[in-house]
């Protein structure tokens, strides 16, 4: 063999050696590598969780939002739907780089990636309806007021005006998901919605990324057993329970801290 033949020979086995691991260690379906190149972007968490992630119990009896939400509905939607996303999101982030991450720092790192699809839809279900319950109260309370009530006027013009405006973006998402009522950036509010589990604080995800004061699951599953098909309906009895001091709170934190 030519000795010019021979160093080429040599040189392109050692690039094949070198590159052959990054390769393997980059397969499509590889969650931990897929994750991996996620956390070299956006700097890993400082917190790290220890325990494995639980159903947050309800502030209320599941019978507490009657008539507007009936009881069964509640024990289905929380007992059983929130507890699967719970089970389904332990066992997704396990052996991934996420298994340590609390709920916040996966839903702002997890990706449109198919490897992360679970990761994605189980935390989003979990995220997503520990805000629910907890916007929600027996009795609810009529409208907003201070701060919060100020800043729906500037936003919007009127509180009637954010809810009609909130009511039809609810209405308009096909199939399943969840409208937002979010603070932007700009610390102003505004509506989105969002497909399936995703939520606007998933920053790989949205189109415009913010942080959710008040979310309206609009999944069938939300509503199916005592309005049917009739999403406009539940719409409506949502705004008799909602819990704006609650808001308020939520509001006041994105806004100031």
């Amino acid at each position: 063999m030519e000795k010019r033949t021979f160093l080429k020979t040599g040189l392109l086995l050692t690039i094949g050696a070198a590159v052959s691991p990054l390769i393997k260690a980059c397969k499509p379906g590889d969650k931990t590598a897929k994750a991996s190149a996620v956390g070299a972007t956006i700097p890993p968490p400082k917190l790290r969780r220890t325990e494995p992630f639980s159903l947050p119990p309800l502030p209320y009896a599941t019978a507490a939002l009657e008539p507007n939400i009936d009881k069964m509905t509640m024990e289905i939607h929380h007992g059983k739907h929130h507890q699967g996303y719970v089970n389904k999101l332990n066992t997704a982030v396990a052996d991934t780089v996420y298994a340590t991450y609390e709920l916040d720092d996966i839903i702002a790192r997890v990706t449109a990636a198919d490897s992360e699809k679970n990761v994605r839809n189980n935390a989003g279900g979990h995220w997503n309806h520990s805000l629910f319950w907890e916007i929600m109260t027996p009795g609810g309370s009529a409208a907003p007021t201070g701060q919060l009530a100020a800043s729906i006027n500037a936003s919007f013009g009127s509180f009637d005006s954010m809810k009609t405006e909130f009511s039809k973006a609810a209405s308009s998402v096909f199939g399943s998901g969840w409208a937002w009522l979010c603070v932007g950036k700009d610390k102003g509010l505004f509506i989105s919605t969002t497909p399936n589990q995703d939520n606007p604080m998933m920053l790989q995800i949205v189109d415009r990324p913010g942080t959710p004061i008040l979310g309206l699951d609009v999944w069938e599953h939300a509503y199916y057993l005592k309005h049917q098909n009739k999403r406009g309906d539940y719409i409506d009895t949502f705004f008799k329970v909602i819990n704006w001091p609650e808001v308020a709170r939520r509001f006041d934190k994105a806004m100031f801290g």
